[in-house]
């Protein structure tokens, strides 16, 4: 789950899982599959991860959720057909020990997340920094809030701050946003603002860009104590329906509804601030993948931002 630590803490994580990263390309002749999750280069089995199988059925116009109701035999003949047909000569491996995390096309540029923490380093942020991180093999969110812009809200102090999300393996570009720390439950929020950004990979519009984010989070925290204060305002007769409905705008996934419907119990209340609570809690769920986290900040912060 979503947790505080330091930003030395997460740079080490980070570190320690990229230790058997390595990246390869490798020509399309000798590459063959034995099904959806095994393919064998030079004739070694290798294992495809879950965003490596994603990014081969992309790349060959093969639909996954189709080839995953295969049997292994039909996959592997419709991987070895297309594959004879790709027009590229070599492909972009990324491998995290023998297991393959994703697969590209050369010109793809990786962004790394040690390169972003790095740069978060080089910026001035110090080791012993307070954040909030979300991080497995597929994404990675670190929110990093300005405890000297805190602000009450209802009794709660509310701390905004930037949220940096990336993806090693293709699942999404870099991107930083806004962010809003509950320190009461370490509930967060993302929401966008005009210097929110995606990227990618890591170059100097980062390095450019990170201070405008930052000016334009001071600037907007009048904006956001307003729109907390209509949230407050604002009834919800029926806080189970109003969810549901959300929960068809923002096209959330299986698990994702479940993380709702277990902070609903946590938070029940009527008004729009305690809705905005429910999907800030249900990024804590303990099932919940880093990228699912990630989604459901970014609805308690656009539900927010509805608050005008």
């Amino acid at each position: 789950m979503s947790s505080m630590t330091t930003l030395e803490k997460v740079c080490d994580r980070v570190a320690n899982m990229a230790r058997s990263h390595h990246d390869k390309m490798i020509s399309v002749d000798d590459v063959s599959f034995n099904d959806l999750e095994t393919i064998c280069i030079s004739g070694e089995p290798h294992r495809l991860r879950n965003m490596a199988q994603q990014s081969i059925c992309y790349r060959l116009g093969i639909p996954i959720n189709y080839l995953r109701k295969c049997p292994p035999d039909l996959q592997r003949n419709h991987l070895n057909y297309w594959m004879k047909n790709e027009k590229r000569e070599k492909l972009f491996f990324r491998f995290d020990g023998d297991e393959i995390r994703s697969i590209f096309t050369p010109r793809y540029i990786p962004t790394d997340n040690k390169q972003i923490l790095d740069r978060l380093l080089d910026l001035g942020y110090r080791p012993n920094t307070r954040v909030q991180c979300s991080l497995d093999d597929e994404f990675m969110l670190v929110s990093l809030p300005d405890e000297r812009e805190s602000f009450r809200v209802n009794g709660d102090r509310m701390t905004p701050g930037i949220a940096v999300s990336n993806s090693e393996v293709g699942l999404a570009s870099l991107s930083i946003s806004a962010f809003i720390l509950r320190l009461v439950c370490t509930n967060g929020m993302v929401s966008k603002t005009s210097f929110s950004a995606s990227y990618r990979h890591v170059s100097d519009k980062l390095l450019s860009n990170l201070p405008g984010v930052l000016n334009s989070l001071r600037s907007g925290v009048g904006q956001q104590k307003e729109r907390f204060a209509i949230s407050l305002g604002t009834k919800v007769d029926n806080p189970e329906a109003t969810i549901e409905s959300f929960n068809r705008q923002f096209e959330l996934r299986k698990e994702e509804k479940e993380a709702v419907d277990w902070a609903l119990r946590e938070e029940l209340g009527f008004t729009m601030f305690a809705i905005v609570n429910v999907y800030t809690k249900s990024s804590q769920y303990e099932l919940l993948s880093a990228e699912s986290r990630f989604r459901l900040q970014k609805v308690g912060g656009a539900i927010l931002g509805m608050m005008s």
